[in-house]
């Protein structure tokens, strides 16, 4: 059986117009996917009460779902060339729905944690996809156009998740969210049977890598546990130590095979390229960036400033809705402008908006968080595209399926690390504030008056004498707690915007001069 059309045929079918057919495409199925990522993040305290799930299962919904998107980003290229983009495709997206259908109906953890994985997995698979054909289709002077359309897709759906994701869990429940992305997700799979190409190679494929897999699995997985882990059990504890341990020999092992076998997951020659290594190492930053602040976004606003699920996800609204704008132009500039420059000044731009987010407190309004959070989606907007154009455009055409697959892989995986890294880094930092400012409830002139006063308040109130200062102490108690949090989510922030300032060196050596360039 054939495997479908090629793209010479598809363009003698359609004509010009057919390379913007198979980028909507390919667009759709990666904005259902990618949707699913980041809109369960409003509804996970509604999932796990009602599944009654421990705190080790609710947080495999958003690592495991992270895992195997990054895992199987490295399977693109081998199913590509395998079974060709429209059958690798087919299958992605209808994983997907039947995942995203058992998870809305789901009543045990091990059947929601499975479709979770496996809503990772097919998101894994589509995303480096659509970033080949994309250059598969495109002339290399309007690649960096179609790849603004494409990152308009991959960033848009995280920057709306939350808030759609918080509409439906208050107007529905949280069955809502699995439901959401149905409808577009089978219009893509309508779509690819008539514009998805089939196999580029002839002849027979290369043979899977079986142990590279088994390797990159083991090493994903007992690293995001033992990141996991080791914020309840302790450091030092001995399963976290041991998890710890097996990631880092496992990623030896997966780095020293993958160098020696002959049909590797991850082709390590891609990395003898300079500006694609540099583009990998801005990737890993930008997706702990974005997925990170993302995470820490809805529990900042909920936490700190009391917050509806629907409200903490409107609040990143307004930055979803300017970034469509920035992904189109920053495309269009990727086509005329060395990469280096709109990809250093987003990096910088996404590093004042953390800057500003230092500043955050109880009483800030929401259209001021609403506009720092807006200038972070400008600054992450024009870094994405010209990001993945750098990437590609310092590879040969021959590397361009491990090259798509590879940037998207360090992409999530800075994501999937940067999420449990913030997580444990916000945790932390709250005890310490917590442990620092706890004596002052209970010394101090300052405190003492303040306790005085709600004493007094509490006799306006008509509270019995023998509990008032039990109340009074508690109260302080718990506003110290919210303070400590506060302090938590500022340090938070600050250590994201670094990181950033930091990946703006490996920016400075994207280069490369696109076709049609002049000085």
């Amino acid at each position: 059986m054939k495997d479908g059309p090629t793209v010479e045929e598809l363009f003698a079918r359609y004509g010009p117009n057919f390379r913007w057919w198979v980028t909507l495409t390919a667009l759709t199925g990666t904005i259902s996917t990618i949707l699913s990522s980041t809109i369960v993040v409003v509804a996970l305290p509604d999932i796990v009460g009602a599944l009654g799930m421990g705190y080790e299962e609710g947080q495999l919904l958003s690592t495991g779902f992270l895992a195997a998107n990054t895992g199987f980003m490295l399977l693109n290229a081998w199913a590509v060339e395998r079974f060709g983009f429209r059958r690798t495709y087919g299958f992605a997206i209808t994983v997907f729905i039947i995942a995203s259908m058992l998870a809305g109906i789901a009543t045990s953890t091990g059947v929601m944690v499975a479709c979770r994985v496996a809503q990772g997995a097919a998101a894994g698979l589509l995303q480096p996809l659509s970033m080949q054909v994309i250059f598969l289709v495109f002339p290399p002077e309007r690649r960096g156009t179609a790849m603004g359309l494409f990152s308009f897709g991959v960033v848009m759906a995280p920057a709306i998740g939350p808030a759609l994701g918080g509409f439906l869990v208050d107007e529905f429940s949280w069955h809502a969210v699995f439901f959401l992305s149905l409808p577009t997700a089978a219009l893509g799979l309508l779509m690819s049977a008539f514009f998805m190409p089939g196999r580029l190679a002839t002849g027979a494929a290369r043979q899977f890598d079986w142990l590279g897999c088994a390797l990159l699995a083991i090493a994903i997985g007992t690293l995001l546990s033992g990141l996991t882990d080791g914020q309840h059990d302790g450091w030092n504890s001995d399963r976290v130590i041991g998890q710890l341990a097996v990631a880092l020999v496992a990623i030896l092992a997966f780095l020293i095979w993958q160098g020696i076998t002959p049909a590797p997951l991850m082709n390590l020659r891609v990395f003898r390229h300079g500006g694609f290594a540099a583009a990998a190492l801005v990737a890993f930053i930008y997706g702990g960036a974005i997925f990170g602040s993302t995470y820490l976004l809805p529990l900042l606003v909920q936490v700190v400033q009391g917050y509806t699920p629907t409200r903490s996800g409107l609040i990143m609204m307004p930055g979803g809705l300017v970034v469509a704008f920035v992904f189109l132009m920053a495309g269009r500039m990727a086509d005329f402008v060395p990469p280096w420059i709109p990809v250093c000044l987003g990096l910088g731009i996404f590093a004042l908006s953390c800057w500003l987010m230092r500043l955050v407190g109880t009483d800030t309004p929401f259209w001021e968080l609403a506009i720092w959070i807006l200038i972070g989606r400008v600054g992450l907007g024009l870094t994405m595209p010209n990001m993945n154009v750098g990437a590609m455009r310092a590879l040969p055409p021959a590397l361009f399926g491990q090259g798509a697959g590879a940037i998207n892989f360090f992409r999530m995986l800075g994501g999937a690390f940067g999420t449990n890294l913030l997580a444990v880094y916000l945790e932390r930092r709250t005890q310490l504030h917590a442990e620092t400012l706890g004596p002052l409830v209970d010394g101090g002139s300052a405190t003492l008056e303040a306790r005085r006063l709600l004493e007094n308040l509490y006799a306006q109130g008509g509270l019995p004498e023998v509990i008032r200062r039990d109340a009074a102490h508690d109260f302080m108690t718990r506003m110290v707690e919210a303070q400590a949090q506060m302090l938590g989510f500022r340090d938070a922030f600050l250590i994201v915007g670094i990181l950033c300032l930091i990946a703006i060196l490996p920016g400075l050596t994207l280069r490369q001069k696109p076709p049609g360039y002049r000085q």
